[in-house]
């Protein structure tokens, strides 16, 4: 199969809004895919149609090769699950909802259910009642229930909500070892670009219910996205010196005195005494590179 998802000018128009237009995914097995926008985005429209939870005014979903229909029930079953945010019975414990979750999908496996509670940190609280639970351990029940039958596609609307830095970190280590050892593969939605960034194969950019582009993060890191970035009192001064002088014609003035040099011929000795040399005040230089950031708010910024 060339995919796990595949999308084919999904739409959704509820009324007179159009939610989401001739959207087109990609998602090949085993990949995590972090699926990136802004609130509002289009992203949990996207999601809820590719788990059936809403129907496509137009175009097709394929899940695992096959096309999605209102009865495409086993194709369901292979798929774990958060959208928006988990549901539970909240006067159970977390312990008898997982075990009703295992009832209700015909999965009996001795140890998965202790096997989760560990993984998510919730051992101790399995016994105690969801209604007891804060925001952040009803977040991790939720993945745990999820990923509790093995499921060879897992789709996670904001996963990480209500999580403190240390629960974010331990949820992406999760995610990148059940793709990495147990071959699943992973759709994650989020507004935050440092977890995509540390998490995902690939990104989707959605805005405005379009979405803008697919790429590996491997092609970003290397689409010769280095430069050098220097903080200076005059950016005219320094602009004038680095294109004379230097010979430099790829930078970019940022704000607050900064400036980008995309140049690979460009070094920071070199910059350093130009600039010193002809009486230009840098207050600092030093060599970075682009980060997923940079290059979403780049994209964004053309639509």
């Amino acid at each position: 199969m060339p995919y796990m998802i595949q999308t084919n000018d999904l739409t959704k128009t509820i009324g007179e809004k159009e939610l989401v237009s001739n959207v087109n995914i990609h998602i090949p097995k085993g990949q995590i895919y972090g699926f990136l926008g802004p609130n509002g985005a289009g992203k949990t429209t996207v999601m809820k149609m590719i788990t059936n939870l809403w129907k496509p005014t137009a175009g097709t979903i394929e899940l695992f090769g096959e096309t999605l229909t209102p009865k495409s029930y086993g194709v369901l079953k292979r798929m774990g699950s958060i959208i928006e945010f988990p549901i539970f019975y909240e006067h159970m414990t977390g312990m008898e909802n997982l075990m009703l979750h295992c009832e209700y999908m015909g999965y009996y496996h001795k140890n998965s259910i202790p096997e989760v509670l560990k993984m998510l940190d919730l051992t101790k609280a399995a016994d105690k009642p969801v209604n007891s639970y804060s925001l952040g351990m009803k977040q991790r029940l939720g993945i745990a229930r999820a990923i509790l039958c093995r499921p060879e596609l897992l789709i996670l609307d904001e996963p990480t909500n209500g999580l403190d830095p240390a629960g974010m970190k331990q949820i992406r280590d999760l995610l990148k070892m059940l793709s990495r050892e147990y071959g699943m593969t992973v759709m994650i939605s989020s507004h935050l670009l440092s977890e995509i960034e540390s998490a995902a194969d690939m990104v989707g950019i959605i805005q405005h219910g379009r979405l803008l582009e697919e790429i590996s993060m491997k092609d970003i890191v290397e689409m010769n996205l280095n430069y050098i970035e220097l903080t200076v009192l005059d950016t005219k001064r320094a602009a004038f010196i680095l294109t004379e002088k230097l010979e430099l014609m790829n930078f970019k003035i940022m704000e607050n005195g900064k400036i980008r040099i995309y140049d690979q011929k460009a070094t920071p000795q070199k910059i350093s005494k130009m600039l010193a040399q002809n009486d230009v005040e840098m207050s600092a230089i030093s060599k970075k590179t682009e980060s997923l950031e940079d290059y979403f708010l780049k994209k964004t910024a053309e639509v």
